[in-house]
């Protein structure tokens, strides 16, 4: 546990550019306490002693906004940044040097029995308010865009976007022209498609008229 503690110290200092100081991070750092108490917790909830597992997860969930359940099993060298709003299902896996940012969810659908929650490899990346959903697996080094709806498997070294998410980078090679900013809006299309409905049943009462 204290090898663990140390690593996630040392993810902290060296991917935060804001953390001045080891000091600053033990003492002021949300997510290095939520990771920290986790640890704590899983092993109470390793020894059978669920209901003070579980009590430590509350409490640190009501003091850093961050819930993680102490039944999940996560690697070393993590950085939850920020954190606020950051969820973790009980049948979690994550592996080593991963980075969560605020707001994700590593969660289940609701359909699933027994394993419920995603699988993440070492050194993924969960960008903000992405949402990771089912009993599959995120690869190693792969990247989850901020705000995507994962609900499939992500292979090893992707890139996932949108929602529901799709893979628009693979290898280091761009296998979709997915575009973030000229998304055409879903609702303005089919606003358009009735205009062009009504002006042609227009033109045929005219007709008619006539």
């Amino acid at each position: 546990m204290l090898k663990a503690v140390i690593a996630d110290l040392k993810a902290i200092k060296e991917n935060d550019p804001a953390a001045r100081s080891y000091l600053e991070i033990f003492l002021l750092y949300p997510g290095f306490h939520a990771i920290t108490n986790y640890r704590i917790a899983h092993f109470f909830y390793n020894i059978k002693l669920k209901f003070l597992a579980r009590m430590i997860s509350q409490s640190t969930r009501f003091f850093t906004g961050i819930e993680i359940h102490p039944g999940a099993k996560i690697g070393k060298g993590i950085l939850i940044d920020h954190g606020m709003g950051v969820v973790i299902g009980e049948t979690v896996i994550m592996g080593d040097n991963c980075t969560i940012y605020q707001g994700v969810t590593l969660g289940g659908t609701g359909k699933h029995k027994g394993k419920r929650h995603p699988t993440l490899g070492n050194n993924v990346l969960v960008g903000a308010g992405a949402k990771i959903l089912g009993p599959f697996t995120v690869g190693d080094n792969s990247k989850i865009a901020a705000n995507a709806v994962v609900l499939d498997e992500v292979p090893p070294n992707c890139t996932a976007v949108g929602i529901p998410a799709r893979i628009i980078k693979r290898d280091g090679i761009r296998t979709s022209n997915f575009d973030h900013i000229h998304t055409p809006d879903p609702v303005s299309v089919e606003i358009c498609r009735l205009n062009f409905e009504i002006d042609k049943l227009k033109n045929q009462i005219d007709k008619k008229e006539k």
